[in-house]
Order: C-alpha cells, then structure tokens, then sequence
C-alpha cells in the first residue's frame, strides 16, 4: 500500500509520501520467517533437551555416588531364604532396606508393575532399536554371571521413583562376585557389580532413548564400593596402538576419553542398550603403555601391551 499526502507550510507545497509494505510482502516475510524457524527450533530445541539431560545425569550421579558412600556394605541383601525367594526379592529388599536409609526414595515396585514408578516398557537403544525393559538379570545381560548358580541369573528388578522425578530400575546381585573354577574371577569385567540402576530422568514423556534421557549407574564391589555412569560415544575412535588411544579420544570429542576398568564393566553389564560388540580400552593406572582390552563375546578383560593395535571407543563421564 502506496499512501501520498499534501502538506502546506507558509506559501510553499512540500509533497509527503509515506510508504507502506503491502499485503504480499508481508505474508512473504512470514513465510521466509516460518521457514527459518521450522529449520532451527528442533536443533535448538534437542540442544537444551541434550544440556538439561546432561545436567540432570550430573546432578543424579553424584547423589547417588554420596548415598553409596555411606552404606557401609551393599551386598547381601534378600538373600535369607530358599531360591524363589531371593531370586523374587532381592533388588526390592536392597531398595527398601539399605539405599532407602540414605537415599530419597519413593513408591518401589518389584518386577510386575515396574510401569507404576514411571518407567517405560520399552526403551531405544543407541543403535534405534526398541528393546522390551529387561526383567531380570539374564534378560539384561545373558553372559552376565551371578553368585554360585544358574537360578541367580534370574533375580528380577525392582524398581522406584526419587523426589525429583526420576524412575530407576534396579538390578541387584547380592554375591557381588562370581566363582569359576575354570578362570580367575577377576578376569570377567562383571565379576564384582553389586548394582546398577538404568535410570529414565523424565519418564514416559521421552524420547526413552539410551544416552539421552535414559543411561545406567553402575556400583562395584560390596565395600569401598566403586560408583561410575559412563556414557558411550555411538561411533569408534578408529584403530590405534594403547600409547595413542587416549589422542584418538580427545580427537573425536574434547570430552570424551577412555574409560578406566570399572567403566569397561559398567560397559559390558549394559551392552545390549549401547550396541557396541567391539572391544574397549581403559588406562592402565600403572603406565600409560599398557591398557586393558574388554572382550564383548565373553566378557573378559584382559592386558595388551603397547604396540597391539585394536579399535578404539570412548566414553564421557
């Protein structure tokens, strides 16, 4: 719209034309505004969902870390009573009588009705597949190797809800250990996890995506317990020798690193939601030039020297 306008000042004429956009133009900068938005809002939005995951990761992590600092042991529990029992019990009984002492926890669920605390049936995994939430340890893991017998490998989940909204399962082994009369048990990366929690820090609103609003803290060792929540980068590092895998690491993510022996554990115990069947590495705390190497296919860890070339995968903590 064109608008022109006469004003008279003294003897003289001065001529005004204001001008104005059209109609046209107006719902063309709409559309081109539209456009833009359309493009840009969901890399803007993923970007604040991905920093608000990662600061409630952080923030769950470490009041989980101080709550098994001071539980004094964490083995144990549910185990006073015949086969059934333990195998039914034992996760609900460590919840309700040991991490609630120290922990805020709320409406606990055993392996039936884990949907009442919040938690989804199914979560997707960093390769995209959906995977039906596991119901015991055999299902989480089955090279997962539990106590003195086969029976063990079924103890179910239990799960519960914390003040700040978050919905945990938790998958428990009372033994914390396992014997083999064909290995040394410190060979096997699951030999000492006492528990781990898959956490979901938003319940069912989603995405129930692995390495994002969904991921797992795992508990070592029944005293002196040793707690780590490492997140997996879904792509390797490439090949590498133990002196350079750490470079390769910061090559791929500033961030990112190699997890130490604990962490390869934490690792294996989770692998069906990260759907990695490589190898990893971790540092070695004695040199920098030997590291260990975990066997997916069977869970055994064990020490390469320097110059053994191996692919590598990192991890943020």
């Amino acid at each position: 719209m064109k608008k022109s306008t006469i004003r008279i000042t003294g003897c003289y004429a001065k001529l005004s034309i204001t001008r104005a956009f059209t109609m046209a133009e107006i719902l063309i900068s709409l559309t081109i505004i539209g456009i833009i938005a359309a493009i840009t809002l969901p890399s803007l939005r993923a970007n604040i969902n991905e920093k608000t995951w990662a600061t409630q990761r952080k923030a769950l992590y470490s009041r989980m870390s101080q709550a098994i600092f001071m539980m004094p042991n964490i083995s144990a529990y549910g185990i006073n009573g015949n086969a059934v029992q333990i195998r039914n019990n034992a996760a609900k009984i460590f919840i309700t009588d040991g991490l609630s002492k120290v922990f805020k926890v709320n409406n606990v669920c055993g392996s039936d009705d884990i949907g009442k605390c919040g938690f989804p049936t199914k979560i997707k995994t960093m390769g995209g597949q959906k995977l039906d939430v596991p119901t015991n340890l055999l299902e989480l893991n089955a090279k997962n190797l539990v106590g003195y017998g086969i029976v063990d490998n079924y103890i179910k989940v239990a799960a519960f809800e914390t003040a700040n909204n978050e919905n945990i399962l938790v998958y428990y082994n009372p033994y914390c250990t396992y014997k083999d009369t064909l290995y040394n048990e410190s060979n096997f990366s699951q030999a000492h996890v006492c528990a781990n929690f898959i956490y979901d820090l938003n319940g069912k609103k989603g995405p129930n995506t692995f390495g994002k609003d969904i991921g797992f803290i795992s508990v070592l060792y029944p005293s002196d317990s040793v707690v780590v929540a490492p997140l997996p980068l879904v792509k390797s590092s490439g090949d590498s020798t133990a002196n350079e895998a750490g470079a390769l690491c910061r090559q791929q993510d500033s961030e990112s690193r190699l997890p130490n022996i604990e962490e390869l554990s934490a690792l294996f115990y989770n692998k069906s939601f990260i759907n990695m069947n490589d190898s990893y590495w971790s540092s070695n705390k004695v040199t920098s030039r030997t590291h260990y190497r975990l066997i997916f296919a069977s869970g055994i860890i064990n020490e390469l020297a320097d110059y053994y070339v191996i692919d590598v995968h990192c991890v943020k903590r």
